[in-house]
């Protein structure tokens, strides 16, 4: 479908209802969506039908997300009836029938498309001058910060000396030259550089290495350093939303995990770089995702982010009051997620894991993502929140190989990530926990966690049903609290130890950790 200018596109919706008032609609009258394109603006606008008054959204700054089959929230940073540019005004649109919405679904998206500029053609290795996707959804402060974090050698030096991290992906590589030999592979995101040239290695025909930073200058330097390698590696600045390229990929490389494996966002560029320049039946290394949930009870990290807030309890410090700010700063300490590594002994349930597979997973997909949570107490006591972690696979022809950030695993840069509970809740051995944990992706290039988790009736009546704690928490994914660098050692027994033979932990490579150690050995 094209958008031409002067043309327009109307749909009646049910209702719609701006975010900032009530949730209750603001008329019951059916109201009148439009999409026009007038002297190269591209606009959706509202109106209700019996009303001369409306608002509109610009189409360049402006996302749509799915709520319900019959429900979305429209979004915009900008908006004819907001004249302070820094605010965003959001709507909740409902439609009479499934039809409907997607109708104005696909309509929303080939608008957007024309708004932002899409189908451009672009000359070879350049970049758009126009604002890109990426620019649409991740605020500028933002990627600017990030861009200049994995601009700089000592970062970078970071992760090549994660060596569980590094010796991986090598060995997936190695494992797997059929897959490599003599074809055509994309590096997104390359940083130094590291993962192209191991694809060189292994008999890669051409390597395009796409790396939005600085750090695209240096990886240009060490891959000249490497003769042999340099004339089968094109190192192109630019973003994956952007570039273009003069040939399909027969595999896609990238490291793209973050904390809770999607901080940072970066796994949305690699599913648009597997939709724009992948080819049928291409490879993707990593292949599959899987984040890892199970309780936890801690009560020395339980107390020590309680204690934080204590500052804020003194009634005379120089003669000022600062309790009325206890409140708030005891909430923003268990806002953070606290990032570490820990004994997996503090487990009090099996664990249960969320798979994501890259191959499949649509971009959008990644605006939000809802894990509904259910385990089973292994241990009587409290538990004080939800540990994760993540593993990923790199599914080769001849070999697949799985990298893990377990605990009790050797550590990674990344550790593990715990969501620590304000209020903990009691449980039984055998008595069942269920929750939820909500992710929605914001435009700092992380995400918004919220946690629930309740403990079901127990013993005697337990059939019947019914909840008897619930405990829950909001928290940035932005900010964590990085704690320490190593498991802390207990040498006295917390409240509810959990013994090593109830916990299992779900990881298919731990057997694989002696032979990655020895591949790091070999390296150094």
């Amino acid at each position: 479908m094209e958008a031409p200018s002067m043309k327009q596109q109307e749909f009646t919706l049910a209702s719609v209802t701006d975010l900032s008032s009530s949730s209750s609609p603001s008329s019951s009258s059916p109201v009148l969506a439009t999409f026009s394109c007038v002297n190269e603006i591209t606009e959706l606008r509202f109106q209700e039908s019996e009303s001369a008054h409306g608002f509109g959204f610009d189409l360049s700054s402006t996302q749509l997300f799915k709520l319900r089959p019959l429900q979305f929230i429209c979004v915009s940073d900008s908006s004819d009836s907001i004249k302070e540019s820094s605010f965003s005004r959001g709507v909740v649109i409902k439609f009479r029938d499934e039809k409907e919405s997607n109708d104005f679904s696909e309509s929303f998206e080939e608008w957007t498309k024309d708004a932002v500029g899409k189908g451009s053609s672009l000359a070879n290795g350049t970049v758009s001058d126009g604002k890109s996707k990426f620019d649409n959804k991740i605020e500028a402060a933002s990627a600017k910060m990030y861009f200049h974090y994995y601009g700089q050698l000592l970062h970078q030096q970071n992760m090549l000396q994660d060596y569980v991290r590094t010796g991986t992906y090598h060995a997936a590589v190695m494992e797997n030259r059929s897959d490599f030999s003599g074809r055509v592979v994309v590096d997104v995101g390359a940083g130094s550089g590291i993962l192209s040239m191991f694809a060189a290695l292994a008999g890669a025909k051409h390597v395009y290495a796409v790396e939005a930073s600085e750090m695209a200058d240096y990886a240009r330097k060490l891959i000249a350093g490497n003769p042999l390698l340099a004339e089968r590696i094109t190192v192109i600045k630019g973003k994956i939303e952007d570039i273009e390229l003069p040939e399909k990929a027969d595999v896609l490389i990238s490291e793209p995990m973050g904390t809770l494996l999607v901080n940072e966002r970066m796994l949305e560029t690699y599913v648009i770089a597997r939709d724009r320049f992948l080819s049928p039946n291409g490879k993707m290394f990593p292949t599959v995702g899987r984040i890892h949930m199970a309780p936890f009870s801690d009560e020395f990290l339980f107390v020590e982010m309680a204690n934080k807030a204590l500052f804020w309890q003194q009634q005379n410090y120089y003669g000022v009051d600062l309790t009325p700010l206890y409140a708030s700063a005891h909430q923003g300490y268990f806002s953070q997620p606290v990032v570490d590594a820990f004994d997996p002994r503090l487990l009090v349930a099996p664990p249960m894991f969320h798979v994501i597979d890259f191959t499949q997973m649509k971009e959008e997909q990644f605006y939000e993502i809802d894990v509904p949570l259910k385990f089973t107490a292994s241990v009587c006591g409290r538990v004080h929140g939800l540990a994760c972690w993540f593993d990923v696979l790199f599914d080769g022809s001849t070999v697949q190989r799985w990298f893990t950030t377990a605990p009790g695993a050797p550590t990674t840069h990344w550790y593990q990530i715990r969501c620590v509970l304000s209020q903990p809740i009691h449980v039984m051995a055998g008595q069942e926990l269920t929750g939820r944990l909500h992710l929605v992706a914001h435009s700092a290039q992380s995400y918004t966690i919220n946690l629930t988790l309740s403990a079901k009736m127990w013993g005697p009546g337990a059939n019947q049903g019914g909840i008897l704690q619930t405990s829950s928490c909001k928290l940035d994914l932005k900010e964590p609290y990085y704690r320490m660098s190593q498991p802390q050692v207990y040498p006295v027994a917390q409240e509810t130890p959990a013994q090593p033979q109830d916990i299992q932990i779900q990881s298919d490579d731990l057997e694989e950790i002696e032979l990655l150690q020895q591949n790091a050995n070999a390296q150094l």
